[in-house]
């Protein structure tokens, strides 16, 4: 090509690269109403059992691959299914369905309330078993293909379309099976449990007849009504929880002696039950149980079919609190040893016990957090695990020799990775995404080689104009590293001056700065900077993932450590030549709502304006297991829950406040802020409110859009 040519084709070219380069999202994209800004993936991307193959689905279409070729083959395609279903005058799919493998040529699935069996070598598809479209908390069995659900407040199997009930309870203030048992705490996420055969079915009993109940107001009637939720504030009366185990061959249940006076130790009172772990013979049951105060667990084993508690393996106190959230993992080839995560030594780290309550040696070790362990491989040689150990914003694949207790890193790239391992534990399917990366995927051998892309990286948002991530440390009044992000505003001059929003949360159990695409911020705080607001982040001392004593700093006092390290974020910001130090607003939703307001009315004349969700406003509003944690009850902390009641502040509130609530919300009840409100009447102090209808402790689906409009419009006016 000539250079004329060249300069003529460019010539034509500029205007269009030009404007595909410059767009700007919209509001509804930045609500992630739009997928194709998502970074792409590979849907359903898991190994097949017993193989070193993968499989993943793509258009619909069940793809097979494997190391030797970076070809793959189509198992099946939905037309194809269809017309099996079809054949058996079965409903017919839309789309593919969500596959779990059994074996190399076995999945199964659910379609509505079906489970249905798919033989991929037969090219058969079977209803295995129905239940009531009534159904909630579904567990199926993948060995007898029998499915527990609940109803109401009660327990039934469905055994071959056939129901058997478990539970007949009355009383509707007595639940069975249920998922929200404990409010979800302590890593708790449903509410039954098979055995490994398939034999027994274990599960909670929740009374919470002795808890007061909250009112929630339903306006979807013409007279609205009232809808009731058990809520157990701090200080008061919780609910009572027991771990039942039904007998599939017998019809009986019986119940674990779970009582205080089985463990005959007057000192410890059990309250809660958590991290159920059946031993791989299906001859025992492990709880992780605490006290009220959640300072004193007691990792203890029950007899399964007598119900009688046999021994307790070992404890672990502490004088703030201890939150197990896994229970013990056994190895594969044996039911004698397990792994234990634990805090016990200021860093979450593995322990290797035998079930005699031994502990064989602690596994990994250091100033860094073990934030998911994942398996063994297939003689129990290496463990794997996802840790944070070179950088607390990375999240690394490690092994370690079970024997020796060497530790290796597997994965590479820099960034957060998420790991699927083959059962032999030779091969690893690694996607991973980094501030540079939106979301590559490769096949890895046993010492973290790449063998195959199995999905390029390519960036969702490159015809967008983004405003410049940066991610940065800064230090507080400890000299303790706090991770940052800065986004700048799209088109950005250095001469000017921008106003900012300071996204917060702050809590227990986040972290917002990460080394993942965006670092981390989503679209709508890149919208935000679209806009032409500087948007930052930190994350404070109570959030996770660097340490027991950085989260449990904020221990019985809860909003001040933090506010104090936030205050260290706001004088960086005022120090920058580009921020509009006048200008400076707050944005947080529950946890980072009671954060907003705090730093609002705590520190007068720092903020223009500032706009929160579902804020807690006083701690003794709140329930009792997340609450009691970290504040204790407010009997035994007075001066803590006062320290963080907002209600205290009001008479300091200078600028605009808009505060937002879902009418459903119970999570953190509209007590909250309508018991805010009235001390802000009571002060002659204006804030603005607004209430969402319908919606629980968050906004989704469409009206997301609205709230984020909202939110916009608010800093428009006010900032």
């Amino acid at each position: 090509m000539s250079r004329l040519s060249l300069l003529l084709l460019l010539a034509i070219l500029f205007p269009f690269l030009a404007f595909t380069q410059s767009r700007l999202l919209t509001v509804e994209e930045a609500t992630n109403m739009n997928p194709k800004l998502n970074p792409a993936n590979l849907s359903q991307l898991q190994w097949l059992p017993g193989t070193q193959d993968y499989v993943y689905v793509s258009k619909n279409n069940l793809i097979r691959g494997n190391k030797a070729n970076a070809s793959s083959d189509t198992l099946t395609c939905l037309s194809e299914l269809n017309t099996v279903l079809k054949m058996t005058n079965q409903d017919t799919l839309k789309r593919f369905p969500v596959l779990t493998f059994l074996s190399a040529n076995r999945c199964c699935y659910t379609f509505e309330n079906k489970l249905v069996l798919f033989d991929i070598l037969k090219n058969t598809l079977t209803v295995e078993n129905s239940w009531t479209k009534e159904a909630e908390n579904t567990d199926i069995d993948k060995n007898s293909f029998l499915v527990a659900y609940t109803r109401g407040n009660n327990l039934y199997i469905s055994d071959k379309n056939s129901e058997i009930v478990i539970t007949d309870e009355k009383n509707p203030g007595i639940v069975y099976g249920s998922d929200r048992v404990h409010r979800n705490e302590f890593g708790i996420e449903k509410g039954t449990f098979w055995s490994p055969d398939g034999g027994f079915l274990a599960f909670y009993r929740m009374d919470e007849t002795m808890v007061a109940e909250y009112p929630l107001v339903d306006i979807s009637e013409r007279i609205a009504t009232v809808k009731p939720t058990r809520y157990p504030m701090a200080g008061m009366k919780s609910h009572k929880v027991k771990l039942g185990v039904y007998s599939v061959a017998t019809g009986k249940t019986i119940y674990l002696q779970t009582g205080s006076d089985s463990i005959a130790d007057s000192a410890y009172q059990i309250e809660y039950l958590t991290n159920v772990t059946w031993s791989p013979d299906g001859k025992f049951i492990y709880i992780a149980a605490l006290n009220r105060d959640q300072n004193w667990m007691k990792l203890n084993q029950y007899d399964a079919i007598t119900g009688k508690y046999t021994s307790t393996l070992f404890e672990e106190r502490n004088e703030t609190y201890v939150e197990p959230q896994q229970g013990p993992k056994f190895l594969n080839k044996s039911s004698e040893y397990f792994i234990w995560e634990s805090s016990r030594d200021g860093y979450n780290h593995l322990y290797l016990y035998d079930i005699k309550g031994n502990l064989i040696k602690q596994l990994t070790k250091g100033p860094w957090e073990v934030t998911s362990f994942l398996k063994t491989d297939a003689n129990d040689a290496r463990a794997f695990f996802l840790c944070n150990k070179d950088n607390p914003l990375n999240r690394q694949l490690y092994a370690v020799d079970l024997k020796k207790g060497d530790m290796v890193p597997i994965t590479k790239s820099e960034g957060t990775h998420s790991i699927k391992i083959s059962d032999d534990g030779l091969f690893f399917l690694d996607s991973y995404s980094s501030t540079n990366v939106a979301r590559q995927i490769e096949m890895l051998d046993e010492k973290g080689k790449p063998l195959l892309v199995l999905l390029a990286n390519e960036n969702p948002l490159k015809n967008y104009k983004l405003g410049e991530m940066s991610i940065l440390t800064l230090k507080n009044e400890d000299n303790t590293n706090l991770y940052c992000r800065l986004i700048k505003p799209a088109d950005f001059d250095s001469g000017k001056k921008y106003p900012v929003i300071i996204y917060v949360y702050g809590g227990p159990h986040s972290q917002l700065i990460t080394n993942t695409w965006l670092g981390g911020a989503g679209l709508f705080l890149n919208y935000l900077a679209e806009l032409g607001y500087v948007v930052f982040t930190l994350d404070n001392r109570g959030t996770a993932a660097r340490g027991r004593d950085f989260e449990q700093a904020i221990f019985r006092n809860l909003g001040m450590k933090e506010m104090a390290d936030q205050m260290t974020g706001v004088s960086y910001l005022k120090s920058l030549p580009f921020v509009d130090s006048t200008r400076i607003g707050l944005n947080g939703w529950s946890y980072g709502g009671f954060m907003t307001i705090l730093m609002f009315l705590k520190n007068p004349g720092s903020f223009k304006a500032a706009v929160c969700g579902g804020p807690v406003t006083d701690w003794k509003y709140y329930e009792v297991m997340y609450g009691e944690r970290y504040m204790d009850t407010p009997e035994s902390n007075p001066e803590g829950y006062k320290n963080a009641c907002l209600h205290n502040y009001v008479s300091d509130l200078k600028g605009k406040l808009l505060i937002i609530h879902d009418d459903q919300d119970n999570t953190v009840v509209p007590q909250n802020s309508l018991s805010f409100l009235k001390k802000c009447v009571d002060e002659g102090k204006q804030v603005d409110f607004f209430f969402y209808p319908g919606h629980e402790h968050n906004v989704r689906g469409k009206d997301r859009v609205h709230l984020n409009q909202k939110m916009v419009q608010y800093f428009q006016e006010n900032l």
